[in-house]
């Protein structure tokens, strides 16, 4: 094992339970902040004014986005808390990715030029599967194709769905050809992995 994975296995290792323990903690803050809002904590205590004066500017911004969703202001703390948790978990799915692709490159380059045209064709249908993945719930949670976060799925996909939308029409709501799609890029991998041997 190269020092670069031995120290990001590391790393990972040891930010698993960091990260834990920090959303522990934030769960204690964050239920003692929604006893304040909601005034089970008498908002004359000492705690009360301490939390309106140091954590609620921090829940702020997760406030607005609340309140302009329809939302109650005082669950701010408990949709603060589901947004730490979610980036800890895409933080850590992130490294745990970047470490398998790591691990997989160092294989390949000790394989051979073979080995590594392999990988690179196998990370191309990935990239691909990635962008309708993300594409699909971009649909979902109605986020505009035009947006930056999204444009680069629109221009990876489109050449892909184009054609099969043409040959299966949407019915209704429901648009299956990211799904035909998802399901021909993964039947092509195999096969041209199959024919390089």
């Amino acid at each position: 094992m190269t020092p670069i994975l031995l120290g990001l296995a590391t790393f990972i290792a040891l930010l698993r339970p960091a990260l834990l323990v920090m959303a522990g903690l934030l769960f204690f803050v964050f239920a003692t902040d929604w006893l304040v809002r909601t005034r089970r904590i008498n908002p004359f205590n000492p705690i009360a004014r301490f939390f309106r004066s140091s954590v609620a500017p921090m829940i702020a911004p997760v406030e607005q986005r609340v309140v302009r969703a329809g939302g109650n202001p005082a669950s701010a703390p408990w949709w603060a808390l589901v947004v730490v948790v979610l980036g800890g978990i895409v933080v850590l799915t992130g490294l745990d990715y970047v470490y398998g692709m790591l691990a997989a490159a160092g294989s390949a380059a000790q394989l051979g030029p073979a080995a590594i045209v392999r990988l690179l064709i196998a990370w191309t249908f990935r990239l691909l599967q990635l962008a309708l993945l993300i594409r699909v719930i971009a649909s979902w949670v109605r986020v505009s194709e035009y947006s930056r976060w999204i444009r680069w799925t629109v221009l990876l996909t489109e050449p892909i769905i184009r054609p099969i939308r043409a040959l299966v029409p949407p019915l209704g709501m429901m648009d299956l050809s990211p799904l035909i799609a998802w399901l021909l890029l993964r039947v092509l991998e195999a096969l041209v992995l199959g024919l390089l041997g």
